[in-house]
Parts: structure tokens; sequence; C-alpha cells
């Protein structure tokens, strides 16, 4: 199979990714990069049920007023960062 590329900016993508990973080839790019979109994929199949249900979850505390307001958002989100985990 012969792929041909002909969007410069897609070009340049792939030959950074090229010199980033040290691959030998654009053959191992692409592969190494079918191999991670693969393990994401069967990431979120694995856990869909538990990410439907925490998305489920929030919904039902917004829908009952338990939503953290825009304003104080910024604050909270870098509170949880700063939290040990």
């Amino acid at each position: 199979m012969n792929i041909e590329i002909r969007d410069a900016a897609l070009q340049a993508r792939i030959q950074r990714q090229l010199q980033a990973t040290g691959a030998a080839s654009v053959e191992e790019v692409l592969l190494r990069l079918l191999e991670t979109q693969e393990e994401q994929d069967r990431g979120l199949a694995e856990n869909r049920e538990a990410i439907n249900a925490k998305i489920r979850r929030g919904i039902e505390q917004l829908d009952r007023g338990e939503g953290i307001p825009e304003d104080q958002l910024d604050a909270h989100l870098a509170k949880l960062k700063a939290e040990p985990e």
C-alpha cells in the first residue's frame, strides 16, 4: 500500500513526530500512533459504563442545583489540583 500525503502541514507533523520519537521510518511513526489510539479506544470501551455513570451523576447534581458557580470554578479547580492524591 502506498499512501500519498498532499497536505504540507500534515507532512510536517509526521516529520516532527519522526524526529521526536526517534522512529526509524514513517511506517514506525504510524504504527506507534495507531497503537496509542487503539489503546485509548480499548480503555474507553472498557470504562464506558463507569464514565457514563459519572456523567449521569454530574447531570443529576446540576439538576439539583449542586453545581459550582462559574465565577468560583477556577478557584475550585485550583484547590482540587493542590490537594494530594
